[in-house]
């Protein structure tokens, strides 16, 4: 039996340092187990290439004696008994060093490729020939749309400032590439949105915009985009909410005129609801048109949504439903959005308004119950989503906690008046004694009326969901139903 190892192990050599630590006597351990290094001894070792091998092998009387044997030797050797398996494999591994050691190489050589092509691009930012400067700049914005490391490469290499500069520029088109340029760089990267606005960007954009009465269209489409990228920052929300941007975007939203595109609009909604999440900013966007717009455009569908998202940041304070409830018929407005059941994102935020108003406002409650809000609150403690219906309970509790008040209030009133007579009865001067009797059943009358609404509303949705079966009309409602709904009580509301 022949034992074979390999002794051709990378090599571990001792070198002494640099002359500054050669005097101190100190040596260095320099070993070539790096990636490239290790896969070319695996090459060598794997093609023979002038390594040797100890040989052992066992005499007759039982000691071992070793040899030293040239590889080519010991693979013919083993070509004798498995030539072509070992071929095969072999030249195999060969192949798939060669690969990866070549793609290796070419991706190395791609990368200092792009790193001069980046420093190129970020010194002619800075050439005095304009025309260099915007080439530069649209360079930027189309190598930085797609690519996070480029946004990083461009930043460390010190774009964003000459392009902030650019704003400065009287031509337009230098203006729009910078703007974009600016734009991408900031595209999932925070750390860009901030250097972007500590550069002065947001200052140099509204000077842009209270220079010129007649901007071009399509600077103003760029900044309305800038706007909405570094207002995604929280740190950056303080500084555009009072810088006066918020005028600036609802100009853009409201646009009489219909000069602006659909996709300027909804960038500039955008925007603005990054900016009212910080409460703090509220006050400036009630200084605008930006409520009765909101309102008043509730029923289009691609921005009802976004629109109820800012008036739930609105009413986080008091001036903020203050604007909303004056507004005329704001409430059956909102209301109207408890309908729509195919749209159940829009019924949640519309629950959480009205249910942010009435928890503060008695004189909201009685608002809300005037514009038809019971109904509405009952069908959807049944049909809504499971947050919508918590908050149309909620609503509902705190309208039927107003209700037990007044129920109480007059109660103790009419009861307080002077009692004659016996210790068991007395007599009102203003209310007959039955009148006085008939106060009790006024609870139980609300409950009669609610479960009526409760029994219409599960008939009218069993219909609904028939409808969209395709099932025979005749089969709702069926008797089965009748008796299930009318042995139903008010107790089972979510109250």
């Amino acid at each position: 039996m022949v034992k074979c190892e390999r002794n051709n192990v990378g090599s571990v050599v001792f070198d002494r340092v640099s002359t500054s630590t050669a005097s101190c006597g100190n040596f260095r351990l320099r070993t070539s187990f790096s990636a490239a290094s290790f896969r070319k001894k695996i090459f060598d070792a794997v093609s023979c290439s002038g390594s040797f091998h100890y040989c052992y092998h066992h005499d007759g009387d039982g000691t071992v004696a070793s040899e030293i044997k040239p590889a080519s030797e010991i693979v013919n050797e083993r070509q004798s008994v498995r030539p072509k398996r070992s071929n095969a494999k072999s030249q195999k591994l060969l192949d798939l060093l060669r690969l990866e050691s070549s793609q290796e190489s070419r991706q190395e050589t791609e990368e200092e490729e792009d790193l001069e092509e980046f420093i190129c691009v970020v010194k002619k930012l800075q050439d005095d020939v304009l025309v260099k400067r915007r080439a530069a700049a649209s360079r930027v914005r189309l190598l930085a749309k797609e690519d996070a490391e480029a946004r990083e490469t461009f930043a460390v290499l010190g774009a964003i400032p000459p392009l902030v500069g650019m704003l400065d520029l009287e031509d337009d088109e230098s203006k729009i590439a910078s703007l974009y340029a600016l734009l991408n760089l900031g595209i999932g990267n925070d750390m860009n949105k901030a250097d972007i606005v500590k550069a002065g960007t947001v200052h140099k954009m509204l000077k842009l915009i209270e220079s010129d009465n007649s901007i071009n269209p399509c600077v103003s489409e760029a900044i309305v985009a800038n706007f909405l990228g570094l207002s995604a920052l929280d740190t950056n929300k303080l500084v555009i909410g009072s810088s006066g941007a918020i005028p600036f975007l609802v100009k853009n939203l409201y646009d009489p005129d219909k000069k602006g595109s659909s996709q300027v609009k909804q960038d500039a909604l955008r925007a603005l609801y990054n900016l009212s999440i910080f409460p703090s900013n509220v006050p400036f966007i009630l200084e605008t048109k930006l409520i009765p717009f909101l309102l008043n455009s509730m029923g289009d569908m691609e921005v009802s949504e976004r629109a109820l998202s800012i008036l739930s940041n609105v009413v986080s304070i008091p001036e903020g439903r203050e604007a909303i409830s004056t507004f005329p018929d704001s409430f059956a407005i909102v209301i109207d959005v408890l309908n729509w059941g195919d749209s159940p994102g829009c019924q949640e935020k519309a629950s959480y308004i009205l249910m942010a108003m009435a928890h503060k406002s008695y004189r909201d409650r009685q608002a809300m119950i005037e514009a038809g809000i019971s109904s509405a609150l009952l069908e959807l403690t049944l049909l809504g989503s499971t947050l919508t219906q918590k908050r149309a309970s909620r609503i509902l509790q705190i309208l039927r906690v107003d209700k037990e008040k007044e129920i109480s209030e007059d109660y103790s009133w009419n009861s307080s008046a002077p009692i004659c007579g016996g210790s068991s009865s007395f007599t009102n001067p203003i209310l007959g004694s039955a009148e006085v009797e008939g106060l009790d059943d006024l609870v139980s009358e609300e409950k009669n009326a609610v479960k009526q609404l409760v029994l219409q509303s599960l008939q009218n949705n069993m219909r609904r969901i028939v409808r969209r079966a395709n099932l025979p009309q005749d089969l709702v409602p069926s008797d089965h139903f009748k008796s299930l709904t009318s042995s139903s009580t008010s107790r089972s509301l979510p109250f």
